[in-house]
């Protein structure tokens, strides 16, 4: 059996937003989602999506065509604030259960942050979606605050936001 990594140190509880220990750089929340996982999935996986859910009101836009398949996947999105450009490079990936990237600027190297959702179906109809922001890694001291605006109460807006797209 694989361990979770933060469900081990305690930076999960379902339903509520949690907080780790580790300095309050990793932020999770978990719901359960009264739909189907592969539903939920799409959702997540296909960026185009993407801003229709984001509780953090970052992505502006991304351009259809560019569903995620694997981990060395990279999709582009447009963020709201200037309509700045990133490159989303995928470093975890299970088909309908797990996905997680790595944001960076065009042609450059994330700089340590990373967004995971996973998916875990209670039932044929019922699916607990947990949503991760980490930047345990994150080296740019001028990105701190920022990281530090990604709270669980958004992270749990985004559920919310996933959940209701995926009921309707």
């Amino acid at each position: 059996m694989r361990l979770h990594p933060y469900r081990d140190r305690g930076a999960m509880c379902f339903d509520t937003p949690v907080t780790s220990n580790d300095d309050k750089r990793v932020v999770s929340a978990t719901r359960e989602i009264p739909a189907p996982a592969a539903r939920i999935f799409e959702l997540i996986a296909d960026p185009a999506h993407q801003p229709r859910w984001d509780g953090n009101d970052n992505l502006a836009e991304a351009s259809p065509g560019q569903r995620v398949r694997a981990v060395g996947d990279v999709f582009t999105m447009t963020l709201t604030y200037d309509g700045v450009v990133r490159e989303n490079h995928v470093v975890e990936f299970e088909e309908g259960r797990r996905i997680a990237w790595r944001p960076a600027e065009p042609g450059q190297k994330p700089p340590g942050h990373l967004w995971r959702w996973e998916l875990e179906p209670v039932d044929s109809s019922s699916t607990r979606v947990t949503h991760t922001y980490d930047w345990t890694e994150l080296t740019d001291e001028n990105r701190y605050r920022r990281a530090q605006e990604t709270t669980p109460d958004k992270l749990r807006s985004s559920l919310d936001r996933l959940a209701a797209l995926a009921e309707g």
